[in-house]
């Protein structure tokens, strides 16, 4: 795509719906502006859908395609709270909002109904198709705020995976897109908003290894 913006992919986990440290984080986030693209994760509202489904007993593309809504609904409630954020549902609309200088929150059931990499299950969460999104935009960095702070040491997906930090299929989505991934936790705020505007690396880097 010519002229397209080569961004960075922001999970915001959806565990930060009802955080205290919400707002610091998307106040750094809009600091950087048309250089970053939000993926919200399903928070409380993909906790429903976890719950309702042992005992309504609907299939696991249901599940799937209600977990994609819970994600659009966090999506929408953090796009009225930054400055400047915008729902994006299609890759051209993401770049659009990203040349406007504005931060597009991506919308996902429009793009996963076409995709046929993307399983209906929960080992395929808002953190491998943050990375499935940087795929598809061209996108070389993934950072995922969780909160918690990530551990000491090196970050190896596998032992993540094992800890339930992230889900089962991120590394295999991680390797397919090209991109390097990165976790940062509730206090690293502002050390993440001066690398994103400086296109420095944000984070704790996750080794595939």
């Amino acid at each position: 795509m010519r002229g397209a913006v080569v961004p960075t992919v922001v999970k915001l986990g959806g565990s930060y719906a009802f955080s205290s440290a919400l707002k610091s984080w998307i106040d750094a986030v809009a600091a950087c502006a048309g250089r970053v693209v939000v993926v919200p994760g399903g928070g409380p509202f993909a906790e429903a859908v976890r719950v309702a489904q042992p005992r309504m007993g609907f299939d696991d593309r249901a599940a799937h395609e209600m977990a994609l809504l819970a994600m659009e609904q966090y999506g929408c409630a953090l796009a009225s709270l930054g400055a400047g954020w915008r729902l994006a549902a299609s890759a051209a609309a993401i770049q659009d909002l990203l040349r406007e200088g504005g931060v597009p929150v991506w919308s996902p059931t429009a793009m996963l109904r076409e995709a046929n990499d993307v399983p209906w299950s929960w080992d395929v969460t808002s953190d491998s198709l943050a990375a499935w999104l940087a795929g598809r935009i061209g996108a070389k960095r993934v950072l995922l705020i969780k909160q918690l702070e990530p551990p000491p040491g090196r970050l190896r997906a596998a032992d993540l995976v094992a800890d339930g930090i992230i889900d089962p299929a991120f590394p295999r989505f991680l390797r397919a897109s090209g991109a390097q991934a990165f976790i940062s936790g509730p206090a690293g705020h502002a050390a993440a908003a001066t690398a994103m505007r400086n296109g420095a690396t944000v984070g704790a880097a996750i080794e595939l290894g």
